[in-house]
């Protein structure tokens, strides 16, 4: 079973295996820019539309997964950050 975001075809990057299940990947800037053209959103309404609405939405365990892409540098810094 897979669970696809609604208006973001064009931002699938493909698939990801967690465990025994599969969760389809966006990429989350052309999430952004999806909202930005369709919409008519500047980039701050679809940066916060994404994160209120759409990464905010836990839809069960097959949520799908939205990448940010990043250096390892940047992960590192990361590791031990608490929300």
């Amino acid at each position: 079973m897979i669970l696809l975001a609604d208006g973001f075809d064009g931002a699938v990057l493909g698939y990801g295996r967690q465990f025994n299940k599969d969760l389809v990947i966006y990429d989350y800037e052309r999430c952004v820019e999806i909202l930005m053209e369709r919409d008519g959103m500047t980039e701050e309404e679809a940066d916060e539309y994404m994160e209120f609405n759409v990464i905010g939405a836990y839809m069960g365990e097959f949520t799908p997964v939205f990448l940010h892409r990043c250096y390892v540098e940047t992960l590192r810094n990361m590791e031990g950050d608490e929300e």
